[in-house]
């Protein structure tokens, strides 16, 4: 899934009738029993055989029955499996290139989370199946297809706790470790709540997987994008009540090396994105969808901006206060670490000032305003000056004078 979102065999042909000298009779003959009669190619069942299959194993997940999942071939999937609360579970065949008794399945599987998936989530699946002497089809491994990020269980046996606002699904961790990830997401729950309101979904989905590199695969992406990034959330930006459920993902390596709070601040700003998410669109800058996440995230901390804020406050000692607000591409995890840093301290800090010099209310606003303009340009410029009465050109001085006043 990914996205922060992300995709998604020919039998034998007439024409090699033609290659065949009308000299060798039988050799024709055992071509023409091939193909058939009149030259049309023989019903070729693999594909209907395949998704039949399929169907099967679906129906075994849903239906908790190992057994039956065991029938359709490779068995060791229903273990990673079984303990997901799943709602819905199927594939779709779109191709099937055969080889003698062996087969490559291009599939589309499509599931939902009970409780938490109002839309099912779609991946790309490449499977591998073989067949036995009386025909039959059976699957000898079913992985992501190329380019595809891999599923959690990909990973392993997935290991499932419930929250009283979470459900959090592990692989490598101890059922310790994946509650107090669970309490940390019932805390950050209804503090979104409290900041932002109720009009979301009040529950989120925390993917905990082995370490660095089992996040980057369900990303599909390559760890060092990542590396010292705690958390990201995927979900479809703009996405309805009838979306799938964003997934928060963890990056087990660096959690690790934060406190408690600094745990909660994490956890806290992804569930933010989650909350905000279906005001979140292309018209809003990363600045405000990130400086905002940040702001709900340390809202009742008493962190100070000198603490939350290192990397601005070494600039503006030294005299550097940034030119303009944060541009989305200071937000790129493959850059240079500071510049992130600073970006995401100078949107929080951007964020932190509406609150206190406009109220909350109007901060929450100025986001749904700058989210439902459709597209970016002129989105900030028109919020600021429906919401908050000021032009670009002024709050972005008022940031620079209050980022002076704040770290100096």
């Amino acid at each position: 899934m990914a996205g922060r979102g992300r995709a998604r065999g020919p039998g034998v042909r007439g024409p090699f009738l033609l290659r065949v000298p009308l000299l060798v009779p039988p050799l024709v003959c055992l071509l023409v029993a091939l193909v058939g009669c009149g030259g049309r190619a023989a019903p070729d069942h693999a594909r209907a055989d395949v998704q039949r299959v399929l169907d099967r194993r679906a129906a075994a997940v849903l239906g908790h029955d190992p057994g039956a999942f065991a029938a359709t071939g490779a068995a060791s999937g229903y273990a990673a499996v079984r303990a997901v609360p799943w709602a819905a579970w199927s594939y779709r065949v779109k191709a099937v290139r055969r080889s003698g008794d062996t087969a490559t399945a291009d599939a589309e599987l499509s599931y939902r989370v009970e409780g938490y998936d109002k839309a099912p989530v779609t991946t790309a699946r490449t499977l591998r199946l073989a067949r036995d002497g009386s025909g039959r089809w059976s699957v000898t491994s079913d992985r992501p297809a190329a380019k595809t990020g891999e599923q959690l269980w990909d990973q392993g046996t997935v290991s499932v706790v419930r929250g009283a606002h979470s459900l959090v699904l592990g692989v490598g961790q101890s059922g310790e470790r994946l509650r107090s990830f669970a309490e940390l997401a019932d805390d950050a729950v209804p503090a979104v709540s409290a900041a932002w309101g109720t009009d979301w979904a009040g529950h989120v989905v925390v993917l905990v997987p082995r370490s660095l590199d089992g996040m980057a695969g369900l990303l599909g992406s390559p760890s060092s994008s990542y590396r010292g990034i705690a958390a990201v959330t995927t979900g479809e930006t703009g996405g309805g009540a009838g979306a799938p459920a964003d997934r928060i993902i963890v990056n087990p390596d660096a959690y690790g090396m934060l406190g408690r709070v600094g745990r909660q601040v994490v956890l806290t700003h992804e569930t933010t994105h989650v909350a905000t998410r279906a005001h979140t669109g292309a018209a809003t800058p990363l600045w405000l969808s990130e400086g905002y996440a940040d702001w709900v995230g340390y809202r009742g901390t008493g962190r100070t901006p000198a603490e939350a804020a290192p990397e601005l406050q070494h600039d503006v000692t030294g005299g550097t206060v940034p030119a303009a607000l944060p541009g989305d591409g200071d937000f790129g995890f493959s850059g240079d670490t500071d510049r992130l840093s600073k970006a995401y301290e100078g949107g929080w800090l951007a964020c932190r000032m509406i609150a206190e010099r406009w109220g909350e209310v109007r901060l929450d606003a100025f986001y749904r305003a700058v989210g439902a303009h459709g597209k970016r340009d002129g989105a900030v410029e028109d919020a600021l000056k429906s919401v908050l009465g000021t032009s670009l050109a002024r709050f972005t001085g008022d940031w620079q004078d209050y980022l002076r006043t704040q770290l100096a």
